[in-house]
């Protein structure tokens, strides 16, 4: 609980002489939360009580979000210190490595991973939709644009120019020719970005090319991971490896919250509603967090109830579970 994490944060401040902002997005499965600009709002509330410091650390787990939301977050932060330090505990994956980038340095245990940043474009009405599921549609990424298109050139060796538009006719066959641009402008906005965000840990120009061509294409997945190792030796970032005291708060910390956000624990509201009393079940999970010492708890929060409800199909009675949530939304909490 925030209460319980208050000491671990100023032995951190302590440690790191910096003021300590922690931001987390839950990825709880069934409960998964994401970078957005809702962030925005109430991390200007932290930082306008920090007001002004040296260095800001920044404690980050997320599995990414919005690019522009990402950027945005860095830029206002970086308004009140002269020096920012990202602690990756676990996870930084996609919008959080940009926002790593955008760091002095970044501060990895030995679990701790990044990710590539190349955008995919998700929940578009233009977007394939899935067969079945109505109103839901496949994510669009760069990397499976370019990946249909080397494998008609390198593969099977299409390259005549009438030959290769039957190509990309077929692409448009399938995917709307406005998210295909989409996705391309959203490229060239994410690499634009990842240099500026770079300026701040890397001097050469044609490192920061290399790295951003890295994380943007050349990795071939997005579900590819960076260590910590890679990620100083390989890509040449700005990598600080932390000691024993470090790690040892670095990993209380992370460990309260993944315990109070239930990070291992799959949400299953037919488990919930059936085994356990009363029914109905009433329920509240924090889903996303933004905290500091002197700026309380912001967490982002579900509340309602599940019904266990009796079904009937084809004349065999089964459980079924209704889910009224009553509250959906931030919630504070100061010390």
């Amino acid at each position: 609980m925030y209460r319980d994490r208050i000491a671990l944060y100023r032995k951190l401040e302590h440690l790191r002489e910096s003021r300590l902002i922690v931001m987390v997005t839950g990825d709880r499965r069934g409960l998964e939360t994401q970078i957005s600009p809702e962030f925005l709002d109430y991390m200007v509330d932290h930082l306008d009580v920090i007001q002004r410091a040296d260095k800001i650390s920044l404690f980050l787990y997320t599995r990414g979000g919005s690019i522009t939301a990402a950027w945005s977050i860095i830029s206002l932060i970086r308004q009140f210190c002269d020096e920012l330090e990202v602690i990756v505990p676990s996870r930084a994956h996609s919008a959080g490595t940009l926002m790593c980038l955008g760091a002095n340095r970044i501060i990895m245990t030995k679990q701790a991973t990044l990710g590539p940043i190349d955008p995919s474009i998700t929940n578009h009405p233009l977007a394939p939709a899935i067969p079945g599921q109505a109103g839901i549609t496949y994510p669009v990424s760069v990397e499976d644009v370019r990946g249909f298109i080397e494998l008609a050139r390198e593969e099977m060796k299409i390259s005549d120019g009438s030959d290769f538009t039957q190509v990309l006719l077929k692409l448009c066959d399938s995917v709307h020719p406005l998210i295909l641009g989409n996705v391309f402008r959203a490229t060239s906005q994410i690499r634009m970005l990842a240099r500026r965000m770079l300026k701040y840990q890397v001097s050469d120009s044609d490192t920061v090319e290399r790295i951003v061509a890295f994380l943007v294409s050349d990795s071939g997945s997005h579900d590819y991971t960076i260590s910590r190792t890679e990620a100083k030796n390989d890509l040449g970032l700005n990598i600080e490896k932390p000691d024993d005291e470090l790690y040892g708060i670095i990993k209380a910390i992370f460990t309260d919250i993944k315990q109070e956000l239930q990070l291992n624990e799959p949400y299953d509201p037919q488990q919930l509603a059936t085994s356990t009393a009363p029914n109905p079940y009433s329920y509240s999970f924090k889903r996303a967090l933004l905290e500091s010492v002197e700026g309380g708890s912001n967490a982002f929060v579900k509340e309602g109830q599940l019904i266990a409800i009796p079904v009937s199909q084809n004349g065999i009675t089964v459980t079924g579970i209704q889910d009224n949530t009553t509250y959906e939304g931030w919630r504070h909490e100061q010390l």
